[in-house]
């Protein structure tokens, strides 16, 4: 399995910017589709965006237009850039494998950092 390690959470006002990362292990990292995921307190984690290995992007229609994510194939990195945040934003985030399946299948979850978009 793939693991990783996410970073970069914390309180934010409504309109605010975050940005978060996630450092995967594994020397393919490149290859991978990945994806953002969160969790709000008593919801069911939720898809948020997701980037193929060439790095065309795609989005849920919540966050479409006020997140970007990007990867650095070099750093085995992904990062969330989160602007405009709004309180119903508030969740845990996690990066994994996309699409879902493939994160069940053959990824696995992190601590996932707290945002709270709360002012």
């Amino acid at each position: 399995q793939v693991q990783f390690v996410e970073s970069g959470g914390g309180l934010v006002q409504p309109g605010g910017s975050l940005r978060l990362s996630c450092a995967a292990s594994g020397s393919i990292f490149s290859i991978y589709a990945m994806g953002w995921y969160r969790q709000a307190p008593g919801k069911q984690r939720e898809w948020v965006a997701g980037i193929i290995s060439g790095g065309s992007t795609n989005y849920a229609d919540s966050v479409k237009g006020r997140f970007t994510i990007s990867r650095d194939n070099a750093k085995s990195t992904v990062y969330l850039q989160m602007n405009s945040l709004k309180p119903e934003d508030t969740a845990a985030y996690y990066c994994n494998l996309w699409p879902p399946l493939q994160a069940t299948m053959e990824g696995s979850w992190g601590q996932g950092p707290p945002v709270p978009v709360s002012s």
